[in-house]
């Protein structure tokens, strides 16, 4: 065939969506959707684990590997190119009562290993940015723990704790749910008491103690639902990145949930994301909300902050959604806005995932300065894994001790924690088993056990799990 006629035929084909309006629009769509599914699409907060567990047992009955009436199943997330939710541990705090608050807590990052469990084809828990691209990279869902609202922590147990969730693999703390806390001071000021009692201040020296091991650890502090007192004691504090997981533009909407130009800007010099949620309250003063409500909150963030500290952070499970979007296997709608509002490629891909994995590798990135590396000369079989129920409300907590290259376990320094309290072992050197006899009666559903182990030429090895008491 003649070369000019080939170029001739190979222009009409390049131009022909162009002159017809319907082939313009589907050329288009499938160009939105390329830029959509070829993201690693990132969203900084759901709920859905809430919709796993019982109402009455708190333990999980739903699998989301099935299609389920849930904003958010494993179905959903392939539909909708969500490759990397993060899921919270929700709780509103059980005032007085923080044995009650661990339990809830450690139910719902419970339901999230059920999950996986159950569904280890398609998903996996992930606990840094290597793992979560390797992950993607799989084909599976990469599910990042997090916990929306820090009412286990108190005076006595906060330190342990909290590396106690950094072993199941929690990434992401949110100090407040609204009410405050022994941590700081929620956005409603407020604690959570029958008598809605006010509160007052930021960030207390409890708070500053978290936040300081957080940056240690390599956790993101998450500061949405803080009292805006309590965000400018965290920027003040935190040395690594932070993240807003859900919040909308307070200059859009003038909600206490929302952060101000101030602290957006404060936001972006600090180095972190604003995650922009889906839920109307937070969008628009109108009783309903749209997707183009939704990336007016965008757009408002991106033009004051900067296009490298907003994301997305939907609260799937956690309440409404814009009309035109029923659930997370819409999501494609955001990009297609973006599109249409002239993004580029670049700028959506940010947007939608990279600007919060930057956050989670600049975090981890800090926390490696901060650490010391321990050999792989130990290790630890606990007698139940994780999720196990337990009869005894006194249990036997015992884990199997394997040391090698001629070394010994140390004793004196080995420990067994429990619900962030620390206590001292009993070491069988014939068996190799390390055991702690709980003497008070455990009256919680859910309780984490630590087996941590040394040995005389330094190495430190954990093993944590979560028990169910029947």
């Amino acid at each position: 065939m003649n070369k000019r006629l080939i170029c001739y035929l190979l222009m009409i084909l390049a131009v022909l969506p162009f002159l017809n309006p319907s082939l313009a629009l589907a050329y288009g769509k499938k160009e939105d959707l390329k830029i959509h599914f070829d993201s690693i699409i990132v969203d900084s907060h759901n709920d859905t684990m809430m919709k796993v567990i019982d109402n009455e047992t708190w333990l999980p009955k739903v699998n989301i590997g099935k299609d389920t009436k849930n904003h958010i199943d494993i179905p959903k997330l392939k539909a909708g190119g969500l490759k990397v939710p993060f899921f919270a541990a929700y709780t509103a705090g059980y005032y007085g009562n923080d044995s009650r608050s661990i339990s809830r807590t450690l139910a719902l990052i419970n339901a999230l290993y059920w999950t996986e469990g159950n569904n280890r084809d398609t998903f996996k828990i992930v606990g840094t940015v290597e793992e979560i691209e390797k992950t993607v990279k799989d084909g599976k869902i990469a599910a990042v723990p997090t916990i929306e609202g820090g009412y286990s922590f108190n005076e006595s147990n906060t330190i342990e704790l909290i590396n106690q969730y950094y072993d199941l693999g929690v990434r992401v703390v949110g100090f407040n749910w609204n009410y405050s806390n022994y941590l700081g001071e929620g956005c409603n000021r407020i604690y959570g008491d029958p008598k809605k009692t006010p509160s007052s201040g930021g960030l207390t020296k409890l708070g500053e103690k978290l936040a300081i091991e957080m940056n240690r650890l390599g956790m993101v502090i998450d500061v949405s639902h803080m009292a805006e007192s309590t965000f400018w004691d965290i920027i003040a504090i935190s040395k690594a990145p932070i993240i807003a997981s859900h919040s909308g533009v307070y200059s859009l909407r003038k909600h206490p949930r929302n952060l101000t130009d101030e602290q957006l800007k404060a936001l972006a010099k600090n180095g972190g994301v604003i995650g922009i949620v889906f839920y109307p309250d937070f969008l628009t003063d109108s009783k309903t909300a749209y997707i183009k409500d939704y990336v007016d909150n965008i757009d408002y963030a991106v033009n004051l902050a900067g296009i490298d500290h907003v994301g997305i952070g939907s609260d799937f499970d956690g309440g409404r959604l814009p009309n035109d979007i029923k659930d997370s296997s819409e999501l494609y709608k955001v990009t297609e806005e973006l599109v249409r509002r002239g993004y580029s490629k670049e700028d959506i891909e940010k947007l939608l995932g990279k600007n919060t994995l930057r956050v989670l590798n600049e975090v981890e990135r800090i926390a490696k300065t901060n650490s010391k590396d321990s050999k792989r000369n130990l290790y630890i079989t606990p007698e139940f894994k994780m999720g196990e129920i337990v009869i005894n409300s006194t249990p036997l907590l015992a884990a199997k001790i394997e040391s090698l290259n001629g070394a010994k376990i140390d004793e004196t320094k080995s420990r067994i924690i429990v619900d962030g309290i620390s206590y001292k072992p009993i070491y069988n050197e014939k068996t190799s088993n390390l055991s702690l006899k709980i003497k008070k009666t455990l009256k919680e559903k859910f309780h984490v056990v630590t087996f941590e182990v040394w040995n005389n030429k330094g190495d430190i090895q954990r093993e944590t799990r979560i028990f169910y008491l029947k």
